[in-house]
């Protein structure tokens, strides 16, 4: 084989790798789109109205994720299944966004935190990297992340529409939160990076409470679950 053969091969495969690259672009700003909307929606929660329509925003927030699973169906589609990590920075961030949204609409709902596997299960993917498209553990835990910082803004707003319990709640998820965090030995650059800014979600929250505290709203809240209960 000449030279010149060799690379007009070379250049077949590196436009192979360019068509790929570009059908996978396409669907990631599909799915960056339905995640936009979906944000758009949360966000109305932190809004005074809002507290009262969280079980109908989580609803169709959950029609939304519908649309999702199948962008990433056909997403799979793209590549090749055992070339998972080579083209996985074209759709990382998407993910990681879609995972804060999944894990946003399950604190609403439920206020616990939503397991990997519960995640990968609404979006339609595998937990299980050995079964294809998979949700990476860093993915997951870059979205829980990003829900610690969503919350400590709920946690504000809270106050302003006049609910005083729910601040104090969010406060004792976001330091279980912080304390499983600790038992983890983190490696990449990015995610510890991620993991030192819990520590302001963790203060600005703790902000919050004490400012309750010396208002007395505080208690006024612990009796009002009282009484709901």
């Amino acid at each position: 084989m000449s030279v010149s053969d060799m690379f007009i091969a070379l250049q077949g495969v590196l436009t192979a790798d360019q068509d790929i690259r570009e059908e996978i672009r396409k669907v990631v700003q599909a799915l960056e789109q339905t995640a936009r909307e979906i944000l758009t929606l949360l966000q109305g929660v932190h809004q005074g109205a809002g507290f009262q329509d969280i079980p109908k925003k989580c609803q169709k927030a959950r029609e939304h994720f519908g649309t999702v699973r199948t962008q990433l169906e056909s997403l799979k589609t793209k590549f090749p299944a055992d070339q998972y990590y080579r083209f996985h920075e074209h759709w990382r961030f998407v993910l990681q966004r879609l995972v804060f949204l999944a894990a946003f609409v399950v604190y609403l709902e439920s206020e616990t935190l939503v397991t990997r596997e519960a995640v990968a299960e609404i979006l339609g993917i595998e937990a299980d990297r050995e079964r294809g498209f998979h949700l990476d553990i860093e993915d997951y835990l870059s979205g829980v992340l990003t829900l610690a910082s969503e919350l400590a803004r709920l946690a504000v707003n809270s106050v302003t529409a006049g609910d005083y319990s729910r601040p104090l709640r969010i406060s004792t998820f976001i330091n279980e939160l912080d304390s499983g965090f600790r038992l983890l030995n983190l490696k990449n650059d990015s995610l510890r990076k991620r993991y030192d800014g819990l520590k302001y979600d963790v203060k600005k929250i703790e902000e919050v409470v004490y400012d309750l505290s010396i208002r007395g709203l505080n208690k006024e809240a612990t009796v009002g679950e009282g009484e709901e209960k």
